[in-house]
């Protein structure tokens, strides 16, 4: 049976750099305040014109060339976000022809939070049924443009940024499943229930209207996110968690074998609870919050992208990833670099 691994990544972020001391100057907030409540210093935003995928577009090309290979070779692409240039077609869809490719299949992977692992996990068994060879998988989000950026909408504002991350995932053959650069396992998992905790109410066709919005829903500001932060927090702790050991289990791996731990980038306090909970050593997890803000779908491969910069992410790297998010979606992965 065919495996799959992660062979190249790129990331983007936007120019424009959004301090906590800019909001405080827009909104009824500090410095200290964000920083104690999520861990983030500051967030890129884009400028007007630019789109999610046009983002996409800049951390795909950096991908493909840091996998060394030509874009031709991509038989199929995969595009999370929850934030698309527009209500529909796909973005995969828009991204494709910017990046010059034709008649391959375009897919949008609509799993907030959780989406590039989601991700991960289509891409890997596509290649494993033998369907595909090398895929194209981004994350990208541009949230600057759909949140309420006052001190009423402070609580969901202050958290998000835009960026985009980029992987190319390609076919292998494992000789030795405990030492070969692969995708060792995926696991997802969600909780409808608790699709309304952290959720954008419109536009859409479950509002009990004629229209998906009209101007009572623009008074009501349903067309900004809403959460219920604490909901959240406590849920995402826990179910990160145990998707990740089951991540662990599933491998025969213990805790203390992982090299590094890529965690989605939603909240520090997140991060550093679970780190708590199962008493992993600080310099294991790699963050990037304090400065992107939540990506949404683009924290892990922006996360793998600065790692490899900087050295903590090569050959050889076993890795460990967990995300939570909207939905309630959560999801896991162990894999070698």
């Amino acid at each position: 049976m065919y495996n799959s691994e992660i062979i190249g990544c790129g990331m983007y972020v936007p120019e424009r750099v959004v301090t906590n001391h800019d909001l405080s100057k827009i909104m009824d907030t500090t410095h200290d305040w964000i920083v104690q409540r999520s861990g983030i210093e500051e967030r890129r935003w884009v400028s007007p014109e630019t789109s999610t995928s046009d983002l996409a577009l800049i951390a795909c090309e950096q991908a493909i060339k840091n996998a060394g290979i030509d874009k031709s070779e991509i038989d199929c692409l995969l595009f999370a976000t929850i934030s698309p240039d527009h209500d529909f077609p796909g973005n995969a869809c828009f991204l494709q022809p910017k990046l010059g490719l034709t008649d391959i299949p375009a897919i949008d992977v609509r799993q907030q939070c959780s989406g590039f692992i989601y991700g991960m996990s289509i891409a890997d068994a596509f290649i494993k049924s033998g369907q595909y060879k090398t895929i194209l998988l981004v994350g990208a989000e541009v949230h600057s443009k759909g949140m309420d950026i006052s001190t009423k909408g402070r609580d969901v504002a202050v958290l998000f940024g835009d960026g985009a991350g980029a992987v190319v995932i390609r076919r292998t053959e494992v000789k030795d499943h405990a030492k070969s650069s692969h995708i060792m396992s995926t696991h997802l998992f969600s909780e409808g229930s608790n699709a309304k905790a952290l959720w954008g109410a419109a536009p859409g066709s479950g509002l009990g209207t004629v229209d998906r919005i009209n101007n009572l829903h623009l008074e009501e500001g349903l067309q900004y996110p809403s959460m219920n932060g604490k909901k959240v927090f406590a849920n995402a702790v826990r179910r990160m968690c145990e998707c990740l050991m089951l991540a662990l289990e599933t491998n025969k791996v213990k805790l203390e074998d992982i090299d590094l731990f890529l965690f989605h980038q939603a909240n520090l306090r997140i991060n550093q609870m679970l780190a708590q909970e199962l008493k992993i050593p600080e310099e294991k997890i790699f963050n990037t919050i304090m400065k992107y803000g939540n990506t949404t779908a683009a924290t892990i491969p922006i996360g793998m992208t600065e790692a490899v910069k900087a050295g903590k992410l090569k050959k050889g790297t076993l890795v460990a990833s967990a995300a939570f998010g909207s939905g309630f979606t959560w999801a896991s992965s162990v894999y070698r670099w």
